[in-house]
């Protein structure tokens, strides 16, 4: 059977591996069991380079190594081997997540902090601004700015973009309530249906007929405002500007102000 080589980039991007563990690997799945010199022959791989490969195809859990002479291989259910491979991520993630939370304890981090506030200071307050690029790179910077709030939240936003807000940052939500923070959201909607129970009754909600706007703006300091209509623009182009200063913020804040007033509450 010969492997199509559109199959063989798409495996090598999904698993990890190089060309000669691939081919080695979809020659094997083809056989079922086989030795290093029939799937070298399959494969088209050098016979000098099959053990090795076939080695670090068996550390990473796509073969097993048969009992018994001559030495063959057992190709490894594809199922089993996406199971194995999601619990090495979960693992690795697992452990280097541990090892950021780790780092807060230790002096480095005490050294990053002192860095970062001599630089502060001595940059002018209007000059903390930068440009956030992609709606992923958006919601990130977003999501910081959220679990830095200590007193309010105010958001103003498409439809669309309540709905999307409100599923992404669900546990966030959860989160500042429990601070006791709190949290507006006006946009154009006709209900809050879709949104869940727990976000409901964490956010309060004011429906605002014809707001074009999109911002979030945190403790009244700090403000990420979007450039482009979200019906517009692919959510890949989506740009947002983001401002560390009171006096700038304190003006999408009076801006938020009056839109509220005039909104009327959503249950």
């Amino acid at each position: 059977m010969i492997v199509k080589e559109e199959l063989l980039k798409k495996l090598r991007a999904s698993f990890d591996l190089n060309i000669y563990e691939v081919k080695i690997w979809t020659s094997l799945l083809c056989r079922g069991v086989a030795t290093a010199g029939e799937l070298s022959d399959i494969s088209q791989i050098p016979r000098s380079r099959s053990y090795d490969v076939l080695d670090s195809l068996e550390k990473k859990g796509f073969v097993m190594m048969k009992l018994g002479k001559p030495i063959k291989y057992i190709a490894i259910e594809p199922t089993e081997i996406i199971r194995r491979i999601k619990d090495q991520v979960k693992e690795k993630s697992k452990a280097r997540i541990e090892e950021l939370s780790n780092i807060k304890d230790e002096s480095l981090f005490t050294d990053l902090n002192l860095l970062y506030g001599q630089g502060v200071e001595k940059v002018d307050s209007t000059n903390l601004s930068g440009s956030v690029q992609g709606r992923d790179a958006i919601y990130s910077q977003l999501k910081g700015m959220l679990e830095s709030a200590k007193k309010e939240v105010v958001i103003a936003t498409t439809g669309e973009g309540a709905f999307r807000k409100m599923k992404k940052f669900k546990s966030v939500i959860a989160k500042l309530k429990d601070k006791g923070v709190s949290v507006k959201v006006a946009a154009p909607v006709e209900s809050l249906d879709g949104i869940s129970k727990d976000v409901r009754e964490s956010v309060a909600f004011k429906k605002v007929e014809g707001l074009d706007a999109r911002f979030c703006v945190v403790d009244r300091k700090q403000v990420l405002f979007m450039v482009s209509d979200d019906k517009s623009v692919h959510e890949t182009y989506d740009s947002a500007v983001w401002v560390d200063a009171p006096y700038f913020s304190e003006s999408f804040s009076t801006m938020f102000d009056a839109m509220w007033t005039k909104g009327s509450s959503l249950k």
